[in-house]
């Protein structure tokens, strides 16, 4: 790839992650959802199965998964400073968004709202999420049943409650089962997350000692950010731990505050340690704690990069990662009917729903303005009632 073409190829990643995550509402699987409409759908910079294959690789790090999701997208168009590039472009501007909100929350002592915000874009999001859904459901069905068989399983087993890890591995051992175990050979392309995760495993026990407190700081978000699988809710669940129980240094109400925050901004959620960062240790705080819960994300999705073809080019564990998308899909469903039971409360939510999801099915419209079109409507309708 030539300098100036790889320059053109950066400047697209970063305009394009700039405004996702300035309106990438709703939650990792939004976040994806709207990566999709724009990469594969609109742009044609990925293929449905590559685009699959990648949410797939990404589901098994720890770390926030749309974000590494960004950046598998960047390394996909413009290698090792598009992954870099496309990474920091999404996160910037919720941090930058956290950060004045944290300020405010500092200086005002309340949290600023976004009831008639969330109420609008709720729905639309629902739209958006079940459109990527429906696309990549498609290209599963075409490998196989059993693959549909797997994605209904791990639906049902996550509506009951099962671990999201363990269904998405689940899910790629039962592929690999059914399609043959005499398959099996040694192969350097397993257990990179646990190899990569022993990296900073030396880091996390440096935070439990030192008594420097904004690097203490740091070094307790990096380890939340080597070792989080999961959800926001995951994330919050570790914080509560050591920030409130063990350390004392945030009250339940702040912890609460900052979930709305995490809620009501777009972007990743993980820049809720933005947030929690700033009430800590003011500015150095909040990009100390940012600094920290991202960088492994960085270092796990480039340590995964030589191992994605690989994976996919090796029958056994192409046979795995088969099994690991079909689970995501599964997730995201589940996912997707619990975020619908809260966003959709009533007529005008459920036709606002509705309405985003017939224009997503019959145009190409950027989903970017449905998201601003629903929040628009949910004030409106808010404040009239």
């Amino acid at each position: 790839m030539d300098e100036i073409r790889e320059r053109s190829r950066l400047v697209e990643l970063a305009g394009l992650f700039l405004r996702l995550g300035a309106t990438a509402f709703g939650g990792p699987a939004a976040h994806v959802a709207m990566m999709h409409d724009e990469v594969v759908v609109r742009r044609r910079w990925m293929s449905e199965p590559d685009f699959l294959d990648g949410v797939g690789a990404t589901n098994l790090i720890p770390g926030p998964n749309s974000t590494e999701m960004a950046m598998h997208v960047g390394f996909a168009r413009a290698r090792w400073r598009g992954l870099i590039v496309a990474g920091l472009s999404f996160i910037l501007p919720a941090m930058l968004i956290v950060l004045a909100l944290a300020w405010a929350y500092v200086r005002y002592g309340r949290t600023p709202t976004g009831e008639g915000l969330l109420y609008g874009i709720g729905p639309v999001v629902i739209a958006i999420v079940l459109k990527a859904l429906v696309d990549l459901g498609r290209t599963a069905k075409k490998r196989s049943p059993v693959l549909i068989a797997v994605g209904l399983a791990a639906l049902v087993l996550y509506l009951l409650g099962l671990n999201e890890l363990v269904v998405l591995f689940g899910g790629g051992l039962v592929v690999f089962a059914l399609r043959g175990a005499a398959r099996l050979r040694p192969d350097v392309s397993h257990g990179v997350a646990p190899v990569l995760g022993s990296v900073f495993l030396p880091l996390v026990a440096i935070a439990e000692r030192t008594s420097v407190e904004l690097w203490r700081l740091f070094l307790l978000f990096l380890k939340f950010g080597a070792l989080v699988f999961g959800s926001g809710y995951v994330l919050f669940a570790f914080i509560r731990g050591d920030l409130v129980e063990r350390l004392g240094w945030l009250t339940e109400q702040q912890l609460v505050d900052a979930l709305a925050i995490g809620q009501l901004t777009p972007g990743p959620v993980f820049t809720t340690a933005t947030f929690i960062g700033y009430l800590l240790g003011g500015l150095p705080g909040a990009l100390l704690a940012t600094l920290g819960i991202f960088l492994p994300g960085f270092v796990f999705v480039a340590g995964l990069q030589p191992l994605v073809r690989l994976m996919r080019r090796r029958t056994w564990t192409g046979d795995v990662l088969d099994g690991v998308n079909a689970a995501a899909i599964g997730l995201m469903t589940g996912v997707t009917w619990q975020l619908a039971r809260t966003a959709i409360v009533d007529v005008p939510t459920a036709l606002l729903g509705v309405a985003a999801a017939v224009i997503l099915f019959a145009t190409r419209i950027n989903s970017g303005w449905l998201i601003l079109g629903g929040a628009a409507i949910g004030l409106a309708v808010w404040f009239a009632t």
